[in-house]
């Protein structure tokens, strides 16, 4: 899953970049409200933070454009302000969330996985698929009970299919929500990681679908057969 932190303040910046990374995320940083808006609205994250009061651009502005432009990424702005007023101005300008500085990182982390949840209709922090459990808190895998061994990439690769299970996701759009903006990216490395990926799960879940990428699924049950296709 990959983020975009928007804060002028570099120090707070580079600790909620470190602390994302560390659990597992890919992350972007953006200084002012320019270059936060110019990325918020080229690059597709799966979940912003916004500080308010940016340089160039304020973060309600930024918001606000992106929101009028279409941009649907889930938005958690950062205040220094505790007035309702400004709350209220943030949520109208099309915030998900919002979170009062100074703050605990924890609890900045904690708001960041309920923002992924519900933008993948998740309820839980606990993603399942067959004998396969993600615990996005902890940032750890397990099969039938016993850890796997990931990664940060093969984590990252594994949480993203996984809150999108069902679905057909592309080579292009795993590459582009994997890694961050200074990673040198190549679409193969994503098949290499795939099959890591599998040999490591040990189960027939990653289905390969032909030119449009792969699915994330439960593997078949014992004994169930496939069925035939049809002429």
């Amino acid at each position: 899953m990959r983020l975009l932190v928007v804060e002028d303040n570099k120090d707070l910046a580079r600790q909620v970049a470190e602390a994302l990374k560390t659990a597992g995320y890919a992350v972007d940083v953006a200084h002012d409200g320019e270059d936060g808006h110019f990325l918020g609205d080229s690059e597709p994250y799966d979940a912003i933070i916004l500080d308010i009061g940016l340089p160039v651009l304020d973060g309600i502005t930024v918001l606000s454009r992106w929101r009028k432009a279409g941009r649907m990424t889930p938005v958690l702005i950062l205040t220094a302000r505790d007035r309702w007023s400004e709350k209220v101005a943030g949520f109208d300008a099309g915030a998900d969330d919002y979170l009062t500085k100074p703050f605990v990182i924890e609890e900045l982390l904690a708001r960041v996985r309920a923002l992924l949840r519900r933008a993948a209709g998740n309820a839980s922090n606990e993603l399942t698929c067959g004998p396969l459990s993600l615990d996005v808190r902890g940032a750890r895998a397990t099969i039938d009970g016993a850890p796997l061994k990931l990664t940060a990439l093969e984590y990252r690769l594994l949480a993203y299919l996984m809150h999108h299970q069902g679905k057909v996701v592309s080579r292009t759009e795993l590459t582009e929500h994997l890694y961050d903006q200074d990673f040198d990216r190549d679409s193969n490395t994503i098949e290499v990681f795939v099959g890591r990926l599998r040999k490591k799960l040990g189960q027939d879940m990653i289905e390969t679908v032909r030119g449009l990428g792969y699915r994330f699924s439960p593997p078949p049950r014992s004994g169930a057969t496939e069925p035939t296709p049809h002429a």
